[in-house]
């Protein structure tokens, strides 16, 4: 039950918003049918109130969109959708990093940036997020970038024909959806630097002292029947 209420409490500003977005929308297609009806002149009857958002609907509708956005990136802006969750516009902000999302983005723009990267996992926490522009940044196309090549594939897979790279050589200016396993870096399957086994030199010592036991043993053998001769 709190998880629920604590929920319920994130997502009111955005109902707030959409709430009252839809009200002036009817409110607005009510008027425009008068209009129609009375020959281009809106004419109020007197038993109806006219259609205007009183002062606190528009006090209302400034907390909720205040609040939507508080947890907005300093380097980016956000708009509260109607349709809920949030618009992040993060483009043309010389970021090298990507900054800190608040969870209830759904549009995020990072184009014209300066990013190389994605950390793995960095859209995780974002179950709204639909749309993801991130063209035009200097992208290092290796094992960094898998997470987001995948997360392209999974939700808008044209863009990665759009998406290039800038570095390295082996990729510079391909498109990212072009490159292969191996022109990533072979991602999580590298061979390791030595062919031996794990483990190996561990038996390899074990035989070499069994080995030098049984020549001391020996020696102490011819040792102790020469005498006897």
């Amino acid at each position: 039950m709190g998880r629920g209420f604590r929920r319920a409490r994130a997502e009111w500003p955005y109902l707030a918003v959409a709430t009252i977005s839809c009200l002036t929308q009817s409110c607005h297609h009510s008027l425009n049918r008068t209009v129609q009806a009375t020959g281009g002149v809106p004419r109020p009857q007197a038993s109806q109130p006219a259609c205007s958002m009183p002062a606190w609907g528009a006090l209302f509708l400034l907390w909720a969109a205040a609040e939507a956005t508080k947890d907005c990136p300093t380097q980016c802006t956000c708009h509260a959708l109607e349709t809920m969750g949030l618009r992040v516009d993060c483009e043309g902000r010389g970021l090298t990093d990507l900054p800190a999302l608040p969870v209830h983005t759904r549009h995020l723009l990072l184009a014209n940036n300066s990013l190389r990267s994605i950390p793995p996992g960095a859209f995780d926490h974002l179950p709204q997020l639909r749309t993801l522009d991130v063209l035009n940044n200097p992208w290092h196309c290796d094992c960094s970038l898998t997470y987001l090549r995948l997360w392209l594939e999974d939700r808008v897979p044209e863009a990665l024909l759009l998406v290039r790279c800038a570095t390295p050589d082996l990729a510079t200016s391909r498109p990212l959806g072009q490159l292969t396993g191996y022109q990533l870096g072979n991602c999580g399957w590298q061979q390791q630097a030595s062919w031996t086994p794990p483990g190996v030199w561990g038996l390899v010592a074990l035989v070499v002292v069994a080995v030098l036991g049984l020549v001391l043993l020996a020696g102490l053998l011819c040792t102790t029947i020469q005498p006897l001769d």
